[in-house]
């Protein structure tokens, strides 16, 4: 009896394990792509960010809810075409998830944009924008916060003064996106 106890013991262990590691999610796509070859990976600090003086104390408090932006880029060639229809057919499969919820959908000249979050409506975790252009690649920006607002957000892009030239982060992320130009 205590064989048999132990055994469907490690069975139950067995199927969680496996049950867990094959859950697709974006923070999982990130972590296993961002030293691929044709992926480019950089995370920017929400402090490169500042405010124009007459903000909103709404937008305020949206700027404090920001913690960093993580970015993928998939930058395609000639090369890797195929590559990247497998990889954008694995992102759109992750980001169909119930988890989910989409915020916006934008289709503009063979370029798609599409911007879901996780959490609430109330209070966001995570936002997520995919961007994709048929000839460049694809871009995911992860952006990571704390109890964000939906209508928060809108009003802190519009009261957005400046981004910090000198940082490091943001000078990587030029270089990044001079391929999506």
């Amino acid at each position: 009896m205590k064989q048999i106890t132990i055994s469907i013991g490690l069975f139950l262990i067995a199927i969680s394990i496996i049950s867990c590691a094959s859950e697709a999610s974006m923070q999982k796509y990130y972590i296993d792509h961002q030293e691929h070859k044709n992926f480019r990976a950089i995370d920017v600090p929400a402090s490169v960010i500042s405010l124009k003086d007459n903000a909103s104390p709404e937008a305020v408090a949206a700027y404090k809810s920001l913690k960093k932006f993580n970015i993928l880029a998939f930058v395609k060639d000639e090369s890797n075409t195929a590559e990247f229809k497998a990889e954008q057919l694995k992102v759109k499969a992750i980001l169909k998830d119930k988890k989910y919820k989409e915020l916006m959908r934008i289709k503009d000249k063979g370029r798609n944009f599409i911007v879901k979050y996780e959490g609430t409506e109330a209070l966001i975790d995570e936002v997520y924008l995919y961007a994709s252009d048929k000839d460049r690649g694809f871009a995911l920006v992860r952006v990571l916060g704390d109890k964000m607002k939906p209508e928060h957000l809108s009003l802190l892009l519009k009261s957005i003064k400046t981004f910090d030239k000198e940082s490091d982060a943001l000078e990587q992320l030029g270089t990044l996106l001079k391929g999506f130009e």
